[in-house]
């Protein structure tokens, strides 16, 4: 019983930081006047998956992101944060994680392998220099 109230309470904090992400989102696009629709067509996703994003049914990529900030005239960087996708420091680490997450030449699955294998040799780092 306990093991279910712990995920129940995970996912619980994965849907309120994409609920989050949605809100900012669509305030963001209200704020530029845009409607969902427009919105979708200049991202190049469909407007069912923008809602679903915005309502924080889905996480969108980071490729997702980008364009999402670029149409709403953003920074992506804080599209990032708010996914949970880079850590809000503005340190070294977070311009590699950024510099991952801005090349095209990668794929998604890829930008996500080399995240975690950086992210796991900061924290190892961290815990080495005590």
């Amino acid at each position: 019983m306990a093991n279910g109230k712990l995920s129940n309470s995970l996912g619980n904090s994965l849907g309120n930081s994409l609920g989050t992400l949605g809100d900012y989102l669509k305030e963001q696009r209200l704020a530029s006047r845009l409607s969902l629709r427009q919105l979708a067509d200049q991202v190049g996703v469909s407007n069912p998956y923008l809602s679903q994003i915005e309502r924080g049914l889905r996480r969108p990529s980071a490729e997702v992101l980008q364009q999402l900030a670029k149409a709403l005239r953003i920074s992506a960087e804080q599209l990032y944060v708010r996914a949970g996708i880079v850590r809000p420091d503005a340190d070294a680490a977070s311009s590699v994680e950024l510099a991952i997450l801005a090349d095209s030449g990668l794929t998604e699955r890829q930008k996500q392998s080399l995240l975690d294998v950086y992210s796991s040799f900061m924290a190892l780092n961290a815990t080495t220099q005590d």
